[in-house]
């Protein structure tokens, strides 16, 4: 009888999260060593790659970190081959670092549109480009993006954001298409609203104890009435890096609590009384970053 939980196992795959010296690229990362996985990452600077070593080695996590600069081809080749080197070929890549600069577009400065489309749609071709090779010669790999829901909706001031990841969903469909017959999946995880410190001040209760508009907003587009929590986005993350997902591909799944599929309620029909003790909750979280 074949042991189904064997399926979800990461044992000595070499998984490779961008950005994941906090973050939701951490949890990712953090997960994936729980199953097995030898975890690589990088980041922008040194001092965000110590931070990570830090923060992995506080979990009991050996990872391997460098500073990359995921918009730079010749620093990923050379990250990506020192790896092979002192790690191992990468099975896993998850497409995890990025930016948003919420700023209207008619006031968006060309360079920071293309800032953005760099590190959000560019960063993520060039870190695949980068891998696809030893995959394609060893038959299998996996590519997760971090798309948004904003590959899907607009919103204000997010021009440039929602732009790269929906061409992000795209290239996710691309790479699915052009290299499926490598025995290669290329799938995306758009997460929902997620309750961290970077989002904590939009689910802070005011003076007199009402909620924050933009919380209340969220809660009643989304029928879990809750924010995500990161632990919601680690069973997907680790089912699609695993064989359990060999026959899916080119998928953009969304963990938003309902979000997208739900027109939303009138926010004053919400019930605050029992949110109380959720809003309190979110001074345990520990990770960072949406």
């Amino acid at each position: 009888m074949v042991d189904k939980l064997n399926l979800f196992s990461l044992e000595n795959k070499v998984a490779w999260v961008t950005g994941a010296s906090y973050g939701l690229g951490f949890a990712y990362a953090k997960a994936y060593a729980e199953v097995g996985a030898r975890i690589v990452f990088n980041d922008i600077n040194e001092e965000l790659v110590n931070r990570g070593i830090e923060n992995y080695k506080k979990e009991g996590i050996y990872a391997y970190g460098a500073v990359c600069d995921v918009t730079n081809e010749e620093q990923v080749k050379d990250f990506v081959n020192k790896v092979k080197k002192e790690v191992g070929p990468i099975d896993i890549l998850v497409n995890n670092a990025g930016i948003i600069k919420r700023i209207p577009m008619h006031e968006m400065e060309v360079k920071d549109w293309k800032q953005v489309i760099d590190i959000d749609l560019t960063g993520p071709f060039i870190c695949s480009k980068a891998v696809l090779p030893s995959m394609m010669e060893r038959g299998h790999g996996k590519i997760i993006n971090a798309c948004s829901m904003m590959s899907e909706f607009g919103r204000e001031t997010v021009s440039a954001y929602a732009a790269a990841k929906g061409g992000l969903k795209m290239l996710t469909r691309n790479i699915c298409s052009e290299y499926g017959q490598y025995n290669i999946q290329c799938n995306a995880i758009g997460p929902g609203y997620i309750a961290t410190p970077q989002t904590a001040p939009l689910r802070e209760r005011g003076e007199d104890g009402s909620m924050n508009p933009f919380d209340r907003f969220i809660r009643s587009k989304t029928p879990a009435q809750r924010w995500g929590r990161t632990e919601d986005l680690e069973g997907l993350a680790i089912f699609l890096a695993s064989q359990a997902s060999d026959f899916i591909n080119g998928q953009v799944i969304y963990i938003d609590g309902g979000i997208s599929a739900y027109i939303g309620q009138d926010p004053g029909n919400l019930d605050e009384s029992k949110f109380i003790s959720e809003i309190e909750a979110d001074t345990d979280i520990k990770t960072a970053d949406k």
